[in-house]
């Protein structure tokens, strides 16, 4: 089953040691490192039949290899966010270029102030849209969002956050009615319609997996996770994000895929 063709990532800033974290307790990244675990992402997402645009170094934006956050792509088009971290804002300039390589004008819509909105909030089932009202993402964000794809046929619903920074950091859709959960997300009545694969609090890093045309990449060092994922029947590929992890990052966030 293909899905994906293209996928959009952005090479690691030297800046990103000074990224936003949640977690400093873990450290700031090491930078050779993380360009490796890049590399290895890159090749894993490759594996997986995509053509994968890699966008240059953003010094400026530390957080700028979370390409996620500020635009979300659509069957349908692309929206281009308004992320809600003051730092982190104009990144949705710099993806623009790139998502409109790929879309005309009329399939490339804006989140505009006072709404914000991150495309970490956001998880794509078919033609339905989970969005995550968080810290980043408000409620304006979330109107004009839902506006936008109600004029391309699609729909979506809100889902309020309570204890994560955004809502695939603990809940993800792996196709076919099959979707990892974790902390707050397990009895949250919105996923009760799905296989929800739950995932233990210790390794609750490791809800953020991304299915790639039948494939899912699973973040390394994980094997509860690891095991759930194969015993449900999908071909798995793991790939090392711990320098990611260290500013709130994950595997999904590292791309764009469309």
């Amino acid at each position: 089953m293909t899905k994906f063709t293209n996928v959009i990532v952005r090479r690691p800033a030297k800046s990103m040691v000074e990224g936003i974290t949640s977690a400093p307790e873990l450290g700031k990244p090491d930078y050779e490192l993380a360009l490796k675990q890049h590399d290895d992402y890159i090749a894993a997402l490759k594996q997986c039949g995509v053509e994968v645009t890699v966008l240059p170094a953003l010094e400026q934006y530390p957080d700028s290899c979370f390409v996620e956050d500020p635009a979300v792509i659509t069957r349908k088009g692309a929206i281009i966010t308004n992320p809600g971290a003051a730092s982190r804002n104009g990144e949705k300039d710099e993806i623009e270029p790139a998502v409109r390589q790929f879309f005309d004008d009329e399939h490339v819509k804006h989140i505009e102030s006072p709404g914000t909105l991150d495309g970490g909030d956001v998880m794509m089932v078919g033609d339905h849209f989970y969005v995550g009202r968080s810290a980043r993402t408000n409620e304006e964000g979330i109107r004009q969002f839902f506006e936008i794809l109600e004029g391309w046929g699609l729909e979506g619903s809100e889902v309020p956050l309570e204890l994560v920074l955004h809502l695939k950091t603990g809940v993800n859709y792996l196709e076919d009615g099959n979707m990892l959960v974790s902390g707050e997300f397990v009895t949250k009545p919105d996923f009760e319609q799905y296989n929800r694969i739950e995932i233990p609090e210790d390794e609750a890093y490791a809800a953020n997996c991304i299915w790639v045309n039948g494939t899912v990449i699973v973040p390394e060092g994980y094997p509860t996770v690891l095991k759930a994922v194969q015993d449900a029947g999908y071909k798995t590929l793991a790939v090392d994000t711990s320098e990611y992890r260290k500013l709130d990052g994950g595997l999904s966030c590292l791309s764009l895929r469309f």
